[in-house]
């Protein structure tokens, strides 16, 4: 209502749906069937975990949204509850938590692939953008005996990710439109 603004107009170049519409046409290219799945993901992080694992398991077992190979997008910008001292974001945390999923019957995940990251390539107070969660990196997990229960329980996801090198590092972007999930099921 200020005067000082009577002749200003906003004009967003750029939005979380932008860089999802920019990843769904970069799937294509790829061969993958891209479905968009919001840009208003909000919430804890483990919990948006839990039901993007459950959608993906279900594109894969049942082709639920798309046939393989697809490519389920989302984005948004959930939060993390602090229980622990570790250290990470919610994007670090919202991997491991899908790792923790997979944990419960890694053959039946096998084939799906995870990533959440942050536009601005920065998650929580780290260098990492994000993380990677896939079977494969449960395994891993399993052969060097890290605990993906006790980084959760300790929001210690950036520690947990480097010590298998699965952290997402882009550096700074300048730009910040929240983060992105892709799951890739081939």
């Amino acid at each position: 209502g200020d005067p000082a603004f009577e002749k200003t107009h906003t004009i967003l170049i750029g939005t979380n749906y932008h860089s999802l519409q920019a990843a769904a046409e970069t799937a294509e290219k790829l061969g993958y069937h891209p479905v968009i799945l919001s840009s208003r993901i909000t919430g804890e992080a483990r919990e948006v975990a839990r039901v993007l694992f459950g959608i993906a398991r279900d594109t894969a077992d049942r082709n639920l949204l798309a046939s393989r190979p697809c490519c389920l997008i989302a984005g948004g910008e959930t939060t993390v509850t602090l229980r622990g001292k570790g250290k990470g974001g919610r994007n670090q945390e919202m991997a491991l938590a899908f790792l923790a999923e997979i944990e419960k019957d890694p053959d039946g995940a096998a084939g799906i692939f995870f990533l959440s990251g942050a536009t601005d390539g920065g998650d929580g107070p780290t260098d990492a953008a994000g993380a990677f969660a896939a079977s494969e990196i449960y395994r891993q997990a399993q052969e060097k005996e890290i605990s993906i229960a006790d980084a959760l329980k300790n929001n210690d996801a950036y520690h947990f990710f480097e010590k298998l090198g699965y952290l997402l590092t882009t550096g700074p972007t300048y730009t910040n439109v929240c983060d992105i999930q892709l799951m890739m099921i081939p």
